[in-house]
């Protein structure tokens, strides 16, 4: 487990078990550092290129995992009493780098699709989706290059 620059947020390594005719890749069990509830559990895709931000979750703990492809993820912190406000964090998940990323309420955070195959993300989280608890920016409202993955 490796506690990152921003506040909450935590990259807990994942074991890939190989066995004759596939692969078993953990996400997650109930005792696991992130885990708080089971709320949902869902997968998104994004295809090469393509940049999804920024969204901030008011209450629900993202966990996430890619087990195809590879997405990078930018995240913000714009909470006032943190160690690491106005900090970004930045780290690419795939199968060369299978962990699960556990970003906490109200960081804000956007990916992009690196592999130029399938990208596919699995969030398990500890709340049901709602519309509610969701804010969103359009992507210029944060300042970050994702050219150079820079801020």
């Amino acid at each position: 487990m490796d506690a990152g620059l921003i506040e909450g947020v935590i990259l807990t390594p994942l074991k890939v078990i190989n066995v004759p005719g596939g692969d078993v890749l953990h996400a997650m069990k109930s005792g696991d550092s992130g885990f708080k509830n089971f709320g949902e559990a869902y997968f998104s895709t994004i295809e090469s290129g393509v940049i999804k931000a920024w969204k901030r979750h008011r209450d629900m703990t993202l966990n996430i995992v890619v087990p195809v492809g590879k997405i990078n993820f930018v995240m913000f912190d714009s909470r006032y009493r943190t160690s690491s406000y106005g900090l970004f964090q930045s780290v690419s998940l795939s199968r060369d780098n299978y962990a699960r990323l556990t970003i906490p309420p109200m960081v804000w955070v956007g990916f992009q699709g690196i592999s130029e195959d399938f990208n596919l993300l699995l969030n398990i989280a500890d709340l049901p989706h709602s519309h509610n608890e969701v804010d969103r920016k359009n992507i210029t409202e944060i300042n970050y290059d994702w050219s150079s993955n820079k801020h």
